[in-house]
């Protein structure tokens, strides 16, 4: 096989590289939807490339191994067996931690459905009798917001204006559907887990210039955000948004600045490096096919 097939292998590195400089060039809604197509993609090609490598043992089979002998043809070795085996060994595990990201992803849905038992179905606001200020978008038909008494009682009215626009920015957009597949893309290829990093802070950021654009006040919304993270804090470790204080700073830095710029040559470039991946992998498929073809006896 040709170079091809290493190429889904390599670009994920490159995509990583892109991932940060990307989220900080162009506006988070935009850049957020860009990073987590390129991901699935890469990290679907990074895998088929992996599938391709292992089959390549088929001529290792019993059968095929009989047959070719006995007619005397020499079978093409399209990599080396032990990098057939290593594809191996990592499908296996590429597996394990998909089928971990999953159930982690349905216990959290859950817990969080639990804790709306007993509300009216057609209720979009969940208010949660909790010494700990939390607050969630729970995606579903409808969508509910799920938001402990700590928590507004920890806000003004004018930050729970910001708060509640905030979590439905995340249904209104379906977040959740971004935050899910970048998560699975990194857990088939764990080289993309800065990317799965940089896009949960976008999908936040993305959220926090929908509830400015609602409440009409970027300060207001830094405040809220701010004071949020604070108590949090404060109860327990970690922040209410489920960020690190680092990144809290950065998004409330973000909010008194202008919203930033939507540059779609960056984001082409992007989408580019992992059609050029899912490329890679389509022809080492017609290289694959065409050895096969040429190797395996005629049954």
């Amino acid at each position: 096989m040709r170079i091809d097939v290493y190429i889904p292998l390599f670009l994920p590195l490159l995509l990583t590289a892109a991932a940060s400089h990307v989220g900080r060039r162009i506006s988070p809604a935009p850049a957020a939807r860009v990073l987590t197509v390129a991901a699935v993609l890469t990290a679907a090609a990074s895998t088929w490339a992996l599938l391709l490598l292992a089959a390549t043992l088929v001529n290792e089979a019993p059968l095929v191994a009989a047959e070719t002998g006995e007619t005397g043809r020499r079978l093409p070795e399209p990599v080396p067996v032990a990098i057939a085996v290593a594809a191996i060994t990592l499908l296996w595990l590429i597996a394990f931690r998909l089928v971990r990201a999953l159930r982690s992803h349905r216990a959290t849905r859950r817990v969080l459905e639990r804790l709306c038992e007993g509300h009216p179905a057609d209720s979009e606001l969940v208010v949660a009798a909790s010494s700990t200020p939390r607050a969630f978008a729970i995606p579903g038909t409808p969508g509910r917001i799920l938001v402990t008494s700590a928590m507004l009682g920890a806000l003004a009215p004018a930050e729970r204006r910001v708060l509640l626009a905030h979590e439905r920015a995340h249904l209104a957009h379906r977040h959740s559907l971004l935050s899910t597949a970048v998560t699975l893309a990194a857990a088939a290829n764990p080289v993309l887990g800065p990317v799965r990093t940089t896009v949960t802070f976008l999908v936040e950021r993305w959220a926090d210039e929908e509830a400015a654009r609602s409440v009409g006040d970027r300060r207001t919304t830094a405040r809220a955000l701010a004071r949020a993270a604070l108590v949090a804090q404060r109860a327990r470790p970690g922040c209410a948004l489920n960020f690190s204080e680092h990144a809290v700073t950065r998004r409330i830095a973000a909010l008194q600045t202008a919203p930033p710029p939507n540059l779609r040559s960056v984001g082409v470039a992007v989408l580019a490096l992992a059609v050029l991946s899912a490329l890679g992998a389509l022809d080492a498929t017609g290289d694959l096919l065409r050895l096969l073809g040429e190797s395996l006896p005629d049954w």
